[in-house]
């Protein structure tokens, strides 16, 4: 029933049978007859081609679910031959969030790469939940993330923690009332919004300012709710709701409002010009930075390997 698996999975991938038969280097009528003598087999069709782009059929998911599994069994047993030659080659894939993929992992990876050149390294950049998903389907090794994942089900290594700070547009009438809490990106870069005599800012000073928030989901705004909240059912008024939070903090340089970054970002910033920095004495203003991988999954050499050299 799983003969000619590999084709429906290409046609899946690209939901085109000519971009799937390009990729496989076969005709598109050779792929159409391969994809039809297995749903036949199966007794319905994998593909709804009335649709443009084709679509899966409710079995066609279900087949699509199974050949998955079966490819992370493939893939855990390539894997572990891989292993058997000291990584003289293999491959590893690993998933993150612009703010990741852009600031965090590059160095990480030119590290892993020097030592282990014939490793071949993936890196793919999408959404955290999108990620998640791909780390369940088997295609991701590894997911770096400052989101907390169901610990039923990914392990975790630590790699940093993370504060949230405020970023404040320096024009805002509201900094004057908080001159004695305002930092410098130098401050930041520093560490000295660790220092516990640095005080936190009064939050119900920026009441009548603008915010940049993320968008619903979002851990950055999941938090930045709570905080609201916990300042005293505190509503800000929300001028934009955005996906990442280097726009946020662009946005703001620009003095379109008051966004909360966090210092794995703002580290790697090279212009602060017009903004002002205040720390958050807020329990959720700080979280973890991990690398998650699947339980129960064999972890590849090269996964290891990076692990230890974070």
């Amino acid at each position: 029933m799983f003969q000619g698996m590999y084709y429906i999975y290409e046609v899946y991938k690209e939901m085109s049978f000519s971009k799937a038969a390009r990729n496989l280097y076969i005709s598109q009528p050779s792929l159409s007859a391969a994809v039809k003598k297995v749903e036949s087999r199966i007794g319905f069709p994998v593909f709804d081609r009335s649709s443009n782009p084709i679509q899966l059929t409710a079995p066609g998911e279900e087949y699509i679910r199974s050949v998955e599994r079966i490819l992370e069994v493939e893939n855990g047993f390539r894997n572990y031959v891989n292993d058997m030659q000291n990584l003289k080659s293999g491959r590893i894939t690993i998933g993150g969030t612009n703010l990741f993929a852009s600031y965090v992992l590059p160095p990480l990876l030119s590290r892993f790469t020097e030592n282990f050149p014939l490793v071949r390294v993936n890196l793919i950049e999408a959404s955290t939940a999108e990620l998640e998903e791909k780390l369940f389907a088997g295609i991701l090794d590894l997911l770096i993330d400052n989101q907390t994942m169901d610990p039923a089900v990914y392990e975790k290594t630590f790699l940093c923690q993370e504060h949230l700070l405020l970023v404040v547009p320096s024009h805002f009438a509201a900094n004057r009332e908080v001159e004695d809490y305002a930092l410098t990106l130098s401050d930041v870069k520093a560490g000295r919004h660790l220092e516990p005599g640095v005080r936190p800012v009064p939050l119900e000073a920026f009441r009548e300012e603008a915010f940049l928030l993320l968008k619903s989901g979002n851990d950055t705004r999941i938090r930045a709710d709570r905080i609201f909240r916990e300042s005293g059912h505190f509503l800000p008024r929300v001028r934009l709701e955005l996906e990442q939070q280097i726009t946020a903090y662009n946005l703001s340089r620009y003095g379109m409002g008051i966004s909360f970054n966090g210092d794995v970002l703002l580290r790697h910033m090279l212009d602060d010009s017009g903004l002002t920095y205040y720390k958050l004495g807020y329990r959720d203003a700080v979280r973890n930075v991990n690398f998650y991988y699947k339980r129960n999954r064999y972890l590849t050499k090269s996964a290891s390997e990076f692990l230890k050299l974070i």
